[in-house]
């Protein structure tokens, strides 16, 4: 639905052609026919956007985990079964990979009716895994943390296994900016950031707000001129919100910026981020070792990720503003508990994601 599933799509082909062989992304909504994909994804976002109890309903229908029979969303998964199939006969393929719950609801489908002959591995890349991604017939699940994949294992018997999250290596490159040093010269990318930052607030730490990719986020004004007030410079990711940005522009000691292509550079400059959603953001700022602290979640799967972030001890949850502007604190300035914190993160990112599937995809061929 939104950009973090398309990101670990694109790491995952640019590391399977760096190694010589070849992947393709394939967008499942894309496959439903009658422009179903389209009008499913436009309700999603108008749903998060502008009606937020209504998608934490939904939520709490089709998604959150736990026991008792409800809707599944195999029924209109299963329209794109015979597109699937025939761009894997036609593309050669070794393994499907799903990076989206709606598409382990069609290989699952497929591969326990026999129709789909290539294994299926499922990357799930939430921290919260709702029931949607646990389609039985997958051939295996990867999971961010063994934490959650022993919870998949015991709750419903299926293979699930770890491999950590997915970023590119920009993320993880080693910077001399320390957690005890953060004037520091960083990579390639951060010179400029750290100018634009000395510019707009000088002697103030840079914080970033996520926003999605879709700008969605609750209060975001009242947080920002909190941040302001308090001596943080507070730097606002708003995604394709233009009207978003165009009104925290407004706030004074706001930056606000529209879509960043060089995500990397920002998270090493930056010393801290405020998520709200548990995503693909989220997790490039653990790789970049930027503390993350979640604060006024999105609904349903936002804040059951931001509530196992902060669980799993990689995150910290600020459920006020006294208690934000304390962790803020903490973890901007030079220290143990920024050092723990950054430590902490860094350790989820052990395992190469592209091995452990192909691997998996052997072992299930041989099996079959």
């Amino acid at each position: 639905m939104g950009a973090g599933h398309d990101t670990v799509a694109a790491e995952l082909v640019r590391r399977a052609r760096e190694r010589g062989g070849d992947a393709q992304v394939v967008d499942v909504l894309a496959l439903l026919p009658y422009g179903l994909g389209g009008a499913l994804r436009c309700f999603y976002r108008g749903s998060v956007r502008h009606f937020p109890w209504a998608y934490a309903a939904l939520y709490r229908l089709f998604l959150r985990p736990g026991p008792g029979r409800r809707p599944s969303g195999t029924p209109l998964a299963r329209l794109a079964g015979g597109r699937l199939r025939g761009l894997a006969e036609r593309t050669g393929a070794d393994v499907v990979v799903p990076v989206f719950h709606l598409g382990a609801q069609l290989t699952g489908h497929l591969r326990a009716r026999g129709l789909l002959p290539v294994p299926s591995v499922v990357l799930v890349i939430d921290f919260e895994i709702h029931r949607q991604w646990l389609h039985p017939g997958n051939d295996h699940l990867l999971c961010l943390t063994e934490d959650a994949a022993r919870e998949v294992r015991e709750s419903t018997g299926m293979p699930a296994g770890t491999c950590g999250p997915v970023v590119a290596p920009e993320f993880l490159a080693d910077t001399p900016d320390t957690p005890d040093t953060p004037e520091a010269p960083g990579t390639p990318g951060t010179d400029q950031w750290r100018e634009l930052f000395d510019r707009l607030g000088p002697g103030r730490p840079a914080v970033l707000l996520s926003a999605g990719a879709w700008g969605v986020g609750s209060h975001l004004d009242a947080t920002v001129r909190l941040l302001a007030d308090h001596g943080f410079l507070p730097v606002v990711l708003c995604g394709d919100n233009r009207r978003l940005r165009r009104a925290l522009s407004r706030i004074p000691g706001v930056v606000a910026l529209g879509w960043v292509t060089d995500m990397p550079g920002l998270l090493h400059t930056a010393r801290a981020l405020i998520d709200n959603a548990a995503g693909q953001t989220a997790v490039q700022a653990l790789a970049a070792g930027l503390p993350v602290v979640g604060h006024r979640p999105i609904p349903g799967h936002g804040a059951d990720g931001v509530r196992r972030m902060a669980a799993l001890g990689v995150s910290e949850v600020a459920a006020d503003e006294a208690a934000l502007l304390g962790a803020l604190r903490r973890l901007t300035a030079p220290g143990p508990a920024r050092r723990r914190r950054i430590a902490a993160g860094r350790a989820l990112f052990t395992r190469d994601a592209l091995a452990r599937v192909t691997e998996l995809a052997d072992v299930s061929r041989l099996r079959r």
